[in-house]
């Protein structure tokens, strides 16, 4: 693999964990990028927003910690195989990553239901879509409907050796469906049934409780420093300081 150029971002007000400022190394935008690359990077812990690649670079903090599902070890917990069964009735179809109305309102629902203190939640339709989706990415917005009902989309990054959630948005009136875990779980099986080795999360914080469901897949596997870390059940992520 070629060195790929990096540059540093200004310091920012910390989007997860309040009082705290944040930086983040990205990919020049004119370095030309596939999935190949892209996968390469992911085990380095990058993630994509758009066309942008990026990671934390933070000299003061090493919170954000990358975290990936082992899709052969992983076996659902009790707790989600209810949430399995619960969704066995939804069905799954696979769209192109590109605008449509039902999606992005479904988006909008969701932010200001969820996240309406960050600054998405007011977001546009050009704003949405390219939050989501990218240029020389291969990408699928996985729709889980009821029917004729659009209860969530799962948007997928598909890479050399393994699937990356992007991002995943669903009906916030339903909280009983466990629609965000639902998702990763069929996410992982779909990953398993490709022959596939990862299911990539982004990232994970320990304080952050946005980020804590994250933990509930295990095994899972951290990158800790340049190396990727099994965790078993119990185990604790330990930043490095």
């Amino acid at each position: 693999m070629t060195s790929i150029p990096l540059y540093i971002s200004y310091e920012h007000d910390c989007d997860y964990l309040p009082g705290r400022r944040a930086q983040m190394a990205y990919v020049s935008p004119r370095e030309r990028l596939d999935v190949g690359i892209f996968s390469w990077l992911a085990t380095r812990g990058f993630r994509r927003s758009g066309d942008m690649v990026y990671r934390p670079h933070c000299p003061s903090c090493s919170a954000c910690i990358p975290v990936r599902i082992p899709v052969a070890q992983f076996r659902p917990n009790r707790g989600q195989r209810r949430i399995q069964r619960m969704n066995s009735d939804l069905k799954v179809v696979r769209k192109p990553a590109r605008f449509e109305e039902a999606h992005y309102r479904l988006f909008i629902r969701y932010l200001r239901a969820r996240h309406s203190d960050g600054h998405m939640a007011e977001s546009s339709p050009g704003d949405y879509i390219r939050f989501l989706a990218c240029g020389w990415a291969e990408t699928g917005f996985y729709e889980f409907r009821l029917g004729d009902r659009l209860l969530a989309v799962a948007v997928t990054d598909h890479l050399i050796d393994g699937l990356s959630a992007v991002y995943t948005f669903y009906d916030p009136e339903l909280p009983e469906r466990s629609l965000g875990t639902n998702a990763i779980l069929w996410q992982t099986a779909e990953a398993r049934r490709r022959g596939l080795d990862w299911l990539y999360l982004g990232f994970w914080i320990s304080d952050c409780r946005k980020m804590s469901y994250k933990s509930a897949f295990r095994p899972l596997e951290a990158l800790v420093g340049e190396n990727w870390v099994l965790l078993g059940k119990g185990e604790n992520i330990v930043p490095e300081t």
